[in-house]
């Protein structure tokens, strides 16, 4: 059994089809992508480099990390525009999407893919 496969067992119902559709999402975006976990949750890598991480809110719900790793880089000079606004950016190079729900990963779908993709391009 994966990390991956004990990580999704330890979820409850709910939180598990929320994972599983945003593991769907960022999958499609980036099928050359490897997925393991990374601070107790998926996260997907080019390389060894993680790109995108899940994580589980304390309140319920789930958040989608765009990143550039695990290390902080200097952001000098870096841009990537997000003309959905579906991120929050506390920084040009990490983006948080929080998702309440499964409808509303479902509502997102496409455009969590597309900006998935565009930033997966944006940082390969």
């Amino acid at each position: 059994m994966s990390t991956v496969d004990a990580f999704r067992r330890s979820l409850d119902d709910p939180t598990l089809a929320m994972i599983d559709a945003l593991r769907d999402v960022i999958s499609a975006a980036g099928p050359h992508l490897v997925e393991r976990i990374r601070w107790n949750a998926p996260s997907f890598a080019v390389g060894d480099e993680d790109r995108i991480t899940l994580g589980l809110e304390r309140k319920g719900g789930v958040r989608v990390v765009l990143h550039r790793g695990a290390k902080v880089k200097d952001a000098a000079g870096f841009r990537f525009e997000d003309p959905s606004g579906l991120a929050r950016w506390p920084a040009p190079d990490r983006g948080v999407i929080v998702f309440s729900d499964l409808g509303s990963i479902a509502a997102a779908a496409d455009q969590v893919r597309d900006l998935c993709r565009r930033w997966l391009e944006a940082t390969t």
